[in-house]
């Protein structure tokens, strides 16, 4: 799994990402949400690297507790 920043321009993608939610409810903007993991998930379709990003999405939540 890569960590490091891979995105050439971080700045436009948050503003792009943020720019499709607008206008969404918090109901619609979840459903984005989970209609553009599925995309990205599809796009680079290696399954144990996308539960390795799932753990590691997740442990953020647990160092909170």
């Amino acid at each position: 799994m890569r960590t490091d920043a891979n995105i050439p321009d971080p700045d436009g993608f948050y503003a792009a990402l943020i720019a499709a939610h607008e206008g969404l409810t918090d109901a619609e903007s979840a459903e984005l949400n989970a209609k553009l993991v599925f995309l990205l998930a599809n796009q680079l379709g290696d399954q144990r690297i996308l539960v390795e990003c799932i753990a590691a999405a997740r442990e953020a939540f647990a160092k909170r507790r």
